[in-house]
């Protein structure tokens, strides 16, 4: 197990190094320069001429492009993702002051999907080709392919325009700070709840058909005609014998859930003014802030390996067949 950890953390450092690469890259290979953004006008002609090289040589911007790359690992070798371009803040402290925003959005819409989808996808095995599984067929397909964005701008619209009874947009309402622990703890749960529900219902119609899917491969296995040939209640098989090895592979696709749902959440984020760290990248993207979009983007990295590693893991809890020796 350990020889099997410490091999996928080589794997995962090398394939770290090649991701931070690639994105460092991209950001720089883009249109525009950060000078340009932290210029008054948009353009370096509004900046002296000798501040514009004072600065190229502060973000050594003048240097060739592995050089720059080589500047910001060391950096990051010493635990240093840089300075903000847009507000000169520490990179890790912008981040560190958003990332609980989103963790705690993200989370709550993890916890709707499976608590609804893994229900949903079991009765819907249990019940093969009744109305039930059709119905829900049809529901997960149409919420499978509507948009986020729209999907946000309509439920905005209905919830906070038309009915008033959510927020619009934000975290918590004017003057938060001064409610009692109750009264705050229940505004922010109402803040959360449109977000959430736009991070989660594309998953959570997938996530049913997945959970469907494996279920109805699990029952048809031998040891299950074994347990109904032994009399027991359809139920019992179905939830307590069938269900635990069908969630197998879902283990995976909880592996690789939080880290997808923090780079999706860009969108909703924005939309909903969420303060969290999806909305700091779209902040950084369009002020070509290099250094917050690549410490973003590594975290990102770390949190998709690290996923797939506590996924594989994870395997060992739900099957005791499987072992890394």
């Amino acid at each position: 197990m350990y020889r099997y950890i410490a091999k996928r953390v080589g794997i995962a450092a090398v394939t770290l190094l090649g991701i931070t690469f690639i994105v460092f890259v991209i950001i720089h290979l883009a249109p525009g320069s950060p000078l340009e953004a932290l210029s008054d006008e948009g353009t370096v002609r509004t900046l002296p001429p000798e501040a514009y090289e004072q600065m190229k040589k502060i973000y050594h911007m003048q240097r060739p492009l592995l050089e720059q790359y080589l500047f910001w690992l060391n950096d990051l070798i010493h635990l240093d993702l840089g300075e903000s371009f847009s507000d000169h803040r520490r990179v890790s402290e912008k981040i560190l002051e958003r990332l609980p925003n989103t963790i705690v959005l993200n989370l709550f819409a993890i916890l709707i999907m499976f608590i609804i989808a893994i229900p949903v996808g079991a009765l819907s095995a249990s019940r093969q080709n009744s109305r039930f599984d059709r119905a829900s067929g049809v529901i997960s397909s149409m919420l499978y392919s509507l948009p986020n964005f729209w999907v946000a701008i309509s439920l905005q619209l209905i919830f906070a325009v038309y009915l008033k009874v959510l927020p619009l947009y934000g975290i918590e309402s004017e003057g938060a700070e001064s409610f009692g622990i109750i009264h705050w703890i229940t505004d922010r749960a109402v803040h959360l709840l449109l977000p959430a529900i736009c991070l989660s219902y594309a998953g959570l119609a997938f996530l049913s058909r997945f959970s469907r899917a494996g279920l109805v491969e699990v029952i048809r296995q031998d040891y299950i005609r074994t347990a109904r040939a032994k009399g027991l209640d359809e139920k019992v098989i179905t939830f307590k014998h069938g269900l635990r090895n069908s969630l197998i592979p879902m283990i995976t696709l909880f592996g690789l859930m939080l880290p997808s749902l923090i780079g999706g959440s860009i969108i909703i984020e924005q939309i909903f003014a969420w303060p969290g760290i999806g909305r700091l990248f779209f902040e950084a993207v369009f002020q070509r802030d290099y250094p917050t979009v690549m410490g973003l983007s590594l975290i990102s990295a770390v949190l998709t390996l690290l996923g797939t590693l506590v996924a594989d893991l994870l395997y060992t809890i739900a099957d005791p067949r499987v072992r890394y020796e």
